[in-house]
């Protein structure tokens, strides 16, 4: 293994197919699924999105995501189709097994609340339940997805587990690597779960553990193969990345060990993933890799601390919120032991075993009725333009939406 360092890009363990030939596909994706938290007027341009591919949804709503709301907008879109789904309060999938990785490590991620892992497994569970071939993950402040590329990764998964694309404006990092921009550093994006289409009936598909970079662990197996596709670029939502100064806290572990762990992908070109794993479970590796990231963030306090000093800036706000959050994600670090990290490792590899072990096991169901009931998701409602509205659960009054949408995205965490 080469020296152990922190990489500003990992684009050399991504297959870029953005302008290659791609062949059609002999099918198509049964789905695009969008876990919902966000108010139902940001989906939009999904919904208009799926109704021109005529794609049906499956929205799994929580927080300001109202399933009245989204069915609304469902159902005055021509040619749309949807199944959306309530996701509520601490529901956990029924039936699956015990996922340990992020229940016992709660110090070390910071109390991190995040439901987007959650729902993404029950994309999955949904589409082996009903024997769909080919799913397409969304979130829900994507923009900018065109049918070309929903087209060229619909065929890029007749040949790969997955595909994904990048979301490069607004930059999809975490706060520190936004500081690392911020200071003059350069810093690339990685592929994500934002956009993912994922071949159902792959027979080590994995999961979404909850922390932060859940999407790297999910297709983990195929950037250490350097065979993970890229299809294209897309935009998200802008936000303030340094504006919540505990969000650094609770994305610094899965930061820690998804950096770590694909800088030893780079590292090791000629050993398969299990002799990657192998090393990624010593404690010696990650006590080294440990000092290069809080030397890392040393090293982006005093670009910031530079790019002051030169453009004569005294206090300017943003850069004084990313040193806070530097500081706090350095402290952070401190606390996470090598031992802490390879226990994690340990029970995400169980995890892995346990998950797969449960989706060979799910039997098929004919309809969505079924496959809901069976997932214990009682409140939702399946809508199209013109079409008969089937619910089940009480149908709440609709909420009027809050007035700007716009003024209450936070970007993932």
């Amino acid at each position: 293994m080469s020296r152990i360092r922190h990489e500003q890009s990992h684009a050399s363990l991504l297959r870029d197919v953005s302008a290659s030939h791609v062949p059609p596909s002999r099918s198509r994706l049964d789905a695009i699924v969008v876990p919902a938290a966000r108010p139902a007027s940001v989906l939009q341009n999904l919904i208009d999105l799926s109704a021109d591919l005529s794609i049906p949804l499956v929205i799994l709503c929580s927080r300001q995501a109202g399933v009245e709301q989204v069915a609304e907008r469902v159902e005055k879109t021509l040619g749309a189709r949807a199944l959306v789904v309530d996701v509520p309060t601490g529901y956990q999938l029924p039936n699956q097994p015990q996922l340990t990785a992020s229940r016992n490590f709660r110090e070390a991620l910071a109390d991190r609340s995040s439901d987007l892992s959650l729902k993404r497994n029950i994309g999955l569970a949904l589409g082996r339940l009903r024997g769909w071939r080919k799913l397409l993950f969304v979130d829900d402040d994507i923009s900018h997805l065109r049918p070309v590329d929903v087209g060229r990764l619909t065929s890029v998964l007749d040949r790969h587990p997955v595909a994904s694309m990048i979301t490069r404006r607004f930059p999809d990092n975490s706060v520190v690597c936004h500081a690392r921009r911020l200071a003059g550093f350069e810093q690339d994006i990685f592929v994500s779960g934002a956009v993912l289409g994922v071949q159902l009936q792959h027979p080590a598909l994995s999961f979404f553990p909850d922390v932060y970079n859940e999407d790297w662990f999910f297709f983990a197996r195929h950037a250490a193969d350097r065979y993970l596709p890229k299809v294209g670029e897309v935009r998200q939502l802008t936000y303030l990345p340094f504006a919540d100064q505990q969000r650094a806290a609770r994305e610094e572990f899965g930061d820690l060990l998804a950096e770590g762990l694909y800088g030893l992908f780079e590292s090791t070109p000629g050993c398969d993933f299990d002799e990657q794993l192998a090393i990624a479970t010593k404690t010696s590796y990650w006590r080294e890799f440990k000092e290069v990231r809080l030397a890392m963030i040393q090293e982006t306090l005093d670009g910031l601390w530079q790019a002051e000093f030169k453009a004569d800036i005294i206090l300017d706000p943003t850069v004084v919120d990313a040193e806070d959050a530097l500081h706090i994600a350095e402290k952070q670090t401190t606390s996470i032991s090598a031992e802490l990290c390879v226990d994690y490792l340990d029970a995400w590899r169980q995890d892995e075993l346990s998950w797969q072990k449960y989706l060979l096991d799910v039997n098929q169901v004919t309809n969505e009725r079924y496959a809901l009931a069976e997932l214990g998701l009682n409140t939702w409602i399946s809508c199209g333009y013109g079409a008969k509205v089937l619910t089940s659960g009480p149908r709440k009054e609709r909420q009027p939406e809050p007035a700007s949408a716009a003024a209450l995205v936070s970007g993932r965490s």
